[in-house]
């Protein structure tokens, strides 16, 4: 009786178990530029929907009884260049506005929300503590860039400088160079004359 009895419960387990095994996997949400071009598709059905080929017979009536399958053809051709025409403008409208990369940018944004622990910012309700907070944190950080630059632009100086006083150095090195070769030409040229001076015969 026990083991009859353990049968059912066994397959009680077993189908729960299967139960748990085949739920089925979480599904990604799809991102907003895929959300905008479903947007787009569905507005698109909605327009061809809206200008039915009935519609249009009825319109262009008497020449559809006239030429049925020419009626058809022509509103074939307005359907499909009317579609694609939406589609390129869309499409244009898109890229000079760079909504792909804005979706994106709000896909990740949206995406890092979520793994954050910290609760998001909501305002206070006092209007100067809100900005005092919002401004703060940015003043710091542009104080920080300041100082930083300062101080780079402090040592350009301070190398430049140095730069300067050993060029001004070299200069009056140079200068003394030269003022001493003079001097040693000069005398040279002083003992050059004495010389002569002694080997000319007197009159």
């Amino acid at each position: 009786m026990a083991a009859a009895g353990g049968g059912p419960a066994r397959a009680e387990g077993e189908g729960a178990a299967g139960g748990l095994s085949s739920l089925p996997a979480q599904v990604e949400e799809p991102g907003r530029g895929q959300l905008f071009n479903t947007v787009v598709d569905a507005f698109l059905e909605k327009l061809v929907g809206a200008g039915s080929y009935q519609r249009f017979a009825n319109c262009y009536h008497r020449f559809y009884k006239l030429q049925p399958e020419m009626t058809r053809s022509i509103y074939d051709q307005f359907i499909s260049q009317l579609q694609t025409s939406i589609q390129e403008e869309i499409r244009e409208i898109k890229e000079e506005g760079n909504l792909e990369e804005l979706f994106a940018s709000m896909d990740r944004i949206v995406e890092e929300a979520k793994n954050r622990e910290e609760p998001a910012w909501r305002p206070s309700g006092i209007p100067e503590e809100d900005i005092h907070n919002a401004m703060v944190p940015y003043l710091l950080k542009h104080q920080t860039y300041l100082h930083k630059a300062l101080k780079e632009k402090e040592e350009e100086n301070r190398k430049l400088a140095e730069s300067v006083l050993a060029g001004r150095e070299r200069i009056s090195e140079m200068q003394q160079q030269i003022q001493n070769r003079k001097q040693s030409w000069q005398a040279i040229s002083k003992e050059q004359r004495e010389l002569i001076m002694t080997f000319q015969e007197p009159e």
